[in-house]
């Protein structure tokens, strides 16, 4: 029998579920904003709308894959993500091991999902904010890839663009299989759900 580590799960009774982005029409095609994709493919599974929160998300609580949920889009930029995420998990008293954040990462190949508790932010700055807020690091994240810039594009603006023709072909389908994973997270845990998504 495999006795799961007490870190596999999202332990308590409300999980905090955070998709990353920039705020703005202008920004809703762009790479960095494959967090609010994401999360938005959540919401729509639920029928649920956000609602304007004082904490400085828009958010929407609901039930996911049978668990009590807070989804959370911080209205802040990427790069200060760190306060609205910080102020809603305390007004909803979610420690940061229930915290899921959905993010992009340079660092894996378009379309290649990782998920893990803790570690560095890798040059992200949005997680880098959020770590800084939060005080911790031990909170789980979904690692939606986005591929390097091509030649010597600088990564600043690369993220700032929008995927290409060739990649919005298959980002619906990608997003939808991100989604999958977050509900696998909340009710398999993290080991389960990695051993079937890497």
């Amino acid at each position: 029998m495999t006795v799961e580590s007490s870190t596999d799960r999202v332990a308590g009774e409300l999980a905090l579920i955070v998709g990353l982005g920039n705020p703005g029409s202008g920004y809703a095609g762009n790479r960095h904003n494959v967090g609010f994709m994401v999360l938005d493919e959540l919401a729509r599974r639920v029928g649920g709308r956000y609602t304007r929160h004082k904490a400085g998300a828009d958010v929407l609580e609901t039930r996911l894959a049978g668990r009590r949920v807070v989804l959370a889009r911080p209205r802040s930029s990427m790069n200060i993500s760190g306060p609205p995420v910080a102020a809603t998990a305390r007004y909803y008293k979610v420690p940061p091991t229930d915290v899921v954040v959905i993010h992009d990462d340079l660092d894996l190949d378009y379309g290649v999902l990782k998920l893990k508790r803790g570690g560095g932010e890798g040059g992200h700055n949005g997680l880098r904010s959020i770590s800084e807020c939060l005080g911790s690091r031990d909170y789980l994240r979904v690692r939606f890839g986005i591929g390097r810039p091509p030649g010597r594009m600088d990564p600043a603006d690369f993220v700032l663009r929008d995927f290409s023709a060739d990649q919005r072909r298959e980002l619906d389908f990608l997003v939808d299989r991100c989604a999958d994973a977050v509900e696998q997270l909340l009710t398999q845990g993290l080991s389960a759900t990695q051993n079937q998504v890497h």
